[in-house]
């Protein structure tokens, strides 16, 4: 009788596999992201145009009724528009990116992820990273048409504009992860669009977007200077206009870094709490 085949010997076995490393992991989790936008390529269109329909009606509705007076000398109201109108318009994306977790978690992808060898809080920076690319291209949008289309001459010029760019790009990733941080603590839709209005409407509207913060009454005044946006607008508006930068740019900096640890932190907490 022939023998069968002998077992290999127990230190033979190959080594336990425990996944890629960290950075492989959160380049294969961000690409995934990003081909999730590209899927659906009518709602991505639509993302892409959203900023410059905004830009169009803000600058007729409130270019129309504000005083130049009260802006600096020789600013057009579209050129005080556009740089607090690049820090706004991160705000969309930011909700956005909180309502797809909850769609990952309502789905199983999340749940189906978590049995592989993968680190749960690269999840959560893959998914910030894809939506700040996307958002960056919506921004790189808006300044093309406000320059060329709609004849947007800010005394900064491009190296302004650019560097107002930049300093926005960093602004929505820490103001992404507020809305993260939202999405792993309700895990509802629902939920998440209601509190997404609550937090939005303050951030946007008591600030330094569309008006000058000393022509608010009182209280508002008050509210729009504790605004973390409020620094990242006054950042970028000096950027792109050539004003005296001071110490705007690094608050602006400051602030976000402060969020985005904050913000951060709540969201991988609340993101390793059991799928229910």
């Amino acid at each position: 009788m022939t023998p069968g085949p002998s077992l290999p010997d127990v230190g033979t076995f190959a080594p336990a596999w425990y996944g890629s490393s960290p950075w492989a992991q959160l380049l294969i989790l961000t690409q995934r992201s990003l081909k999730a936008h590209l899927a659906h390529r009518r709602t991505l269109v639509l993302a892409m145009l959203q900023p410059v329909f905004m830009l169009l009606l803000l600058s007729e509705v409130f270019g129309s009724i504000v005083d130049l007076d009260h802006l600096p000398d020789g600013v057009s109201y579209l050129d005080y528009l556009l740089p607090a109108l690049l820090v706004t318009t991160g705000i969309g994306p930011a909700i956005a990116s909180g309502i797809g977790l909850v769609r990952d978690m309502d789905n199983g992808a999340v749940a189906r992820l978590r049995t592989l060898p993968i680190h749960a809080p690269l999840l959560l920076f893959a998914r910030s990273f894809a939506d700040l690319l996307r958002t960056t291209a919506q921004l790189a949008i808006l300044v093309v048409v406000a320059v060329v289309c709609m004849g947007a001459d800010p005394a900064g010029g491009g190296v302004g504009l650019v560097a107002a760019l930049l300093l926005t790009c960093v602004v929505v990733w820490a103001m992404t992860w507020i809305f993260l941080a939202l999405a792993a603590w309700l895990r509802s839709a629902e939920a998440m669009q209601s509190a997404a209005y609550l937090v939005t409407f303050p951030l946007m509207f008591a600030s330094s977007a569309f008006v000058p913060v000393d022509r608010m009454p009182g209280w508002l005044e008050v509210l729009a200077i504790l605004n973390p946006l409020s620094y990242a607008m006054d950042a970028s508006r000096a950027l792109c206009l050539d004003q005296p930068l001071g110490a705007q740019v690094w608050s602006a900096l400051g602030a976000s870094a402060l969020v985005a640890l904050l913000g951060s932190s709540a969201a991988v907490w609340a993101f390793r709490r059991p799928l229910v």
